[in-house]
C-alpha cells in the first residue's frame, strides 16, 4: 500500500490539528490513563463538524458548506468530494464497527477499521492497513473510558498511547454534519450491495442538508437520516467497460426502498428495531452516475418536499 494514502497516518494530522485548535473549535481533549487522546466534540461548531466527517474519511475527502434550496425550503448543507471512494467511504467512513465493551456501546467509523478488521465487510472489500497509531470515530453521547481505549487498541494491534479516539452524540452540531457527510459513502454502500464493483468508482461527490439540532438522540437519528434519505445528492465518476452501472442506477436512490416516503423515526418506530428496517432504504435521494467509459451520464431519484418541510415544522 502506498504509506501516503494511508488512512490512519492522514487522519492523525487532522487529529493533531484538531488538538492544537481545540478552544477554538469547542471540543475537549484528555489523555486517558493508558495514554489514549480524547477528543470530546459534543459542543463543536461547523468548522469541528467539518474536520470531524474528514477524520472519518481517513483524509481523503473535502468537506465544505453551502446553502441548499428545495423550493421555498432554505437548509444549511455540507459539500463533499472524496479521491479514492473505494478507501475513504467504506474502508474507512462507513459505521460497520459496533463496540461493545461492558455497559459501553458504540457504532465505529474511521480508518482504525482497516487495523482491525473485524467486520465481513474487509473480507469482500480484500483491503487492509498496517500503521502503528489508530484513529477511530464513535457516535455516542458519553466518553469511552481506559477499558473501551484498550480493547480498540488491541484490535487494532497499536499501543494504547497511540490511539485517538474521537466522539460527537448525534444529537449535536458535529452529530447532524457528519452524518450529512456520508453522502457519497451511503450511495457507494448501495451499489455495493447491488452487486456493482465499486473499485470502478473513480470520484465522488455529494451534497446534503445539515438537519436541525433535535432535542434527543432519538430524535436526531429519525433528522439526519431524512435528511440523507429525502434531501441529499450524490454524483459519482466511474470506470465501467460493460456499463453495468446502467442496469442498476435506478436502484440505487432510496425511492427504490419499500420502506420510502415515511420519516425515519416512524419507521424505527414501527419497526422497534432498526436493523428491520430495509436496508435498500440507506442511500441518497438523487444520484447522477457519469461513465468516463461511453461518456453517458445515468440519474435517478429526486429529492421529497413533503419529508424536508416536516424537518423545519
Amino acid at each position: 500500500m502506498n504509506p501516503e494514502l494511508s488512512l490512519n497516518l492522514q487522519a492523525q494530522k487532522i487529529v493533531e490539528r484538531m488538538i492544537d485548535q481545540a478552544p477554538i473549535l469547542g471540543i475537549a481533549v484528555k489523555e486517558l490513563g493508558n495514554g489514549s487522546k480524547i477528543l470530546d466534540a459534543t459542543f463543536g461548531g461547523y468548522r469541528a463538524g467539518k474536520l470531524f466527517a474528514e477524520v472519518c474519511m481517513g483524509g481523503l475527502g473535502e468537506v465544505t458548506f453551502t446553502s441548499l434550496e428545495f423550493s421555498s425550503l432554505s437548509f444549511p448543507g455540507v459539500s463533499v468530494s472524496v479521491e479514492h471512494p473505494f478507501l475513504a467511504c467504506l474502508a474507512s467512513q462507513y459505521a460497520g464497527w459496533n463496540i461493545k465493551v461492558g455497559s459501553f456501546f458504540a457504532l465505529g467509523s474511521g480508518p482504525a477499521r482497516a487495523l482491525a478488521r473485524v467486520e465481513k465487510l474487509f473480507e469482500e472489500l480484500k483491503y487492509e492497513e498496517s500503521a502503528d497509531r489508530a484513529v477511530i470515530v464513535l457516535e455516542c453521547r458519553n466518553a469511552p473510558g481506559e477499558e473501551v481505549a484498550n480493547y480498540v487498541a488491541q484490535q487494532c494491534r497499536v499501543k494504547p498511547e497511540n490511539l485517538y479516539i474521537l466522539f460527537a452524540p448525534t444529537a449535536s452540531l458535529v452529530g447532524s454534519i457528519q452524518i450529512a457527510a456520508r453522502i457519497v459513502e451511503t450511495g457507494m454502500h448501495k451499489m455495493k450491495e447491488l452487486g456493482f464493483d465499486i473499485k470502478k468508482v473513480l470520484a465522488g461527490y455529494g451534497t446534503c442538508p445539515i438537519a436541525p439540532i433535535a432535542k434527543d438522540d432519538l430524535q436526531a437519528i429519525g433528522r439526519t437520516n431524512d435528511c440523507v434519505l429525502y434531501g441529499g445528492k450524490a454524483f459519482y465518476l466511474v470506470e465501467d467497460n460493460e456499463n453495468l452501472i446502467a442496469d442498476i442506477v435506478s436502484e440505487v436512490p432510496s425511492s427504490a426502498s419499500r420502506d420510502y416516503g415515511a420519516p425515519f423515526l416512524e419507521l424505527f418506530n414501527r419497526y422497534g428495531n432498526f436493523y428491520d428496517i430495509d436496508p435498500m432504504l440507506f442511500s441518497p435521494a438523487e444520484v447522477y452516475v457519469n461513465n468516463l467509459t461511453n461518456g453517458k451520464t445515468y440519474h435517478a431519484g429526486q429529492h421529497n418536499l413533503e419529508i424536508l418541510q416536516r424537518l423545519l415544522s
